[in-house]
């Protein structure tokens, strides 16, 4: 069960970050990007840095607007969007091939929505990988609420330098999480190592499609907006995800962008002229009270200085991946079910 309350979200704000320090964080955090003069090549070196501010600042944010799972779907109509997200979650089990007993790892695991969901659907053993303190300690405390503390578990760790001797996992999943990484050829090859082999890794991955073009002023402008509202170094083309799995020496089983075929866009929940009361808290409506709700928060002193700001480019990123889904130059489903060769010669 996820936080929900106003006051929840107001002293979540922060995460380890103590609440005297927390505008002072959302300053160093914006200077990272292009809006405030921030370089591609700054966030890919401080990237453990940058990351960390990210989510001690949103995760609680994020638990009250989105439940426990922080990730987009592919939708269908009359579904809710709590229900698409189990969906792509069960989608992605099946696609493995997971199996009761089975050790598998999630890279980048948030506070544990889909590992749970995930574990409970196909009673694998998941250990949740992640470099962010404050959402581990969420993550236990909703494992043991749920009861799959005893099978699943959470490691500290960054996902470039994977702390697991080779060949650990039966499986490897990520989910809109390795887009965090400065360099995908090289996170790519951590898991590689990690994953036994004849075993799968399957991603959904943020990328801008073929569709973007780089010398487009407005497309650059969607771009960083997605890049601040959401703690990314870059944001990389799909084939240079693509790329990346077959240089790090995966046989790509198949890959798609899951969004193009959707019966409906997946950025609904964010988009101003839609309403809808199962995600109200997403809806244009819904952010507009629950930025005044932060205002007053914050004025009373029951939420820390700079939740504004967090609320601000939270607004900002949403703006973004609404016009970089109408305008199609940017995805956050790029599917790819890749295999670690039996033998290297393979």
């Amino acid at each position: 069960m996820s936080k929900a309350g106003a006051l929840d979200l107001a002293s979540g704000v922060g995460g380890k970050i103590d609440k005297t320090e927390v505008l002072s964080a959302v300053e160093k955090y914006e200077k990272y990007h292009v809006c405030y003069g921030g370089e591609e090549e700054a966030r890919k070196s401080n990237y453990t840095d940058m990351v960390n501010k990210y989510y001690d600042l949103v995760t609680s944010f994020y638990e009250y607007g989105w439940g426990e799972s922080f990730h987009f779907a592919p939708r269908w109509k009359g579904e809710s969007l709590r229900e698409s997200i189990k969906r792509h979650e069960h989608f992605l089990a099946l696609q493995l091939g997971l199996k009761p007993g089975q050790k598998v790892l999630d890279v980048g695991c948030g506070i544990g929505g889909p590992l749970r969901e995930i574990a409970r659907f196909s009673s694998a053993s998941i250990t949740g990988l992640n470099n962010n303190e404050y959402q581990i300690t969420r993550g236990k405390e909703l494992n043991r609420i749920v009861g799959v503390d005893k099978t699943c578990n959470f490691v500290k760790a960054d996902f470039m330098k994977l702390p697991f001797p080779e060949n650990s996992f039966d499986a490897v999943y990520a989910i809109e999480a390795t887009c965090h990484a400065p360099d995908a050829y090289g996170c790519y090859k951590e898991i590689y190592r990690v994953l036994k082999p004849g075993q799968c890794f399957a991603a959904y991955e943020w990328c801008m499609t073929d569709a973007f073009d780089p010398n487009n002023q407005e497309h650059q402008k969607i771009k960083a907006e997605i890049e601040i509202g959401d703690g990314l170094p870059d944001i990389r083309l799909t084939g240079k995800c693509l790329e990346a799995l077959k240089q790090a020496g995966f046989e790509v089983i198949w890959e798609n962008d899951l969004a193009v075929d959707s019966p409906q866009s997946w950025y609904l929940p964010l988009d101003k002229s839609r309403i809808s009361f199962s995600s109200f808290r997403l809806t244009a409506v819904g952010r507009f009270i629950t930025k005044n709700m932060v205002k007053a928060l914050e004025f009373v002193g029951l939420a820390p200085p700079g939740s504004q700001r967090v609320q601000d480019f939270l607004e900002k990123a949403a703006e973004g991946l609404v016009e970089g889904g109408k305008r199609e130059i940017f995805t956050p489903m790029y599917f790819f079910l890749a295999r670690k060769p039996l033998s290297e010669s393979q």
